[in-house]
């Protein structure tokens, strides 16, 4: 079955690296016009979109400072003349030993929850205020196994945060559902990218690898039909459903 897109504007947050490269030029191959968010890498922005079809455009915030996270759904809505569908991919992972000061240790805590919770959920509310107003949309927010079994000591603020991106999005579903707007939560394991690379220097790629069940770690592209089949509409009646992409390392 082939998905098409054409007609449809999405925007990816942290879409120019990781998971959000392959979904960006997932979405862009099957017809979307994909707004691309990236933090600070232009020229890694550039690089992906030079592999898009010519409707896609490259938007620039840094998603720990509220005002230019209101200011991006802003430029993309009047760039590209409107928004069918918001994807939340950005999100950052620090390892955060509870040997360091309560200051260093919540200063972890606190970019974590502004980049990983904060703005998906302010970016979450400026949707939901445009499709109230314009017949509905879509919501996708890429979340972690570790919201539902925990992850190591190091990561308790990651955790946390996509814990609460889970129950975002769920209460998202529950609630504008009557308003044709629904939602939808990935929960990737441990997914090959420059994020999960500082993971395996500290613990090593033995110790991801024999976590799963599969003989090979997850590749971002692995994520690209399951959320193109969402950004469709071809999976409304499963709004609110989490799914698990994590090579059955958690089964629940």
């Amino acid at each position: 079955m082939e998905v098409s897109l054409k007609g449809k504007v999405i925007l990816v947050t942290g879409g120019s690296r990781g998971i959000g490269r392959a979904l960006s030029k997932q979405l862009s191959d099957s017809g979307a016009a994909v707004a691309v968010h990236y933090n600070s890498n232009e020229e890694q922005a550039q690089s992906i979109l030079k592999e898009l079809n010519p409707s896609c455009q490259l938007f620039q915030a840094d998603l720990s400072d509220a005002s230019e996270t209101i200011n991006l759904f802003k430029q993309v809505i009047d760039k590209m003349n409107g928004l069918d569908v918001l994807i939340n991919n950005a999100g950052v992972a620090i390892s955060s030993d509870l040997t360091k000061t309560d200051d260093d240790w919540l200063s972890d805590w606190q970019f974590t929850m502004d980049v990983n919770l904060k703005a998906t959920g302010l970016l979450c509310k400026k949707a939901i205020e445009h499709y109230l107003e314009n017949g509905g949309g879509r919501i996708i927010n890429i979340s972690s196994r570790a919201a539902f079994r925990g992850d190591t000591s190091d990561y308790l603020a990651y955790a946390a945060s996509k814990g609460g991106v889970v129950a975002l999005t769920r209460s998202i579903a529950r609630a504008y559902g009557k308003n044709e707007i629904k939602a939808f939560t990935i929960a990737p394991g441990f997914v090959r990218t420059d994020m999960a690379q500082d993971f395996m220097d500290q613990y090593g790629e033995g110790f991801a690898l024999d976590d799963i069940a599969l003989n090979q770690l997850t590749e971002p592209k692995d994520l690209a039909p399951l959320v193109t089949l969402m950004a469709s509409g071809l999976m409304d009646h499963a709004t609110g459903c989490t799914i698990d992409v994590n090579a059955a390392s958690y089964v629940h």
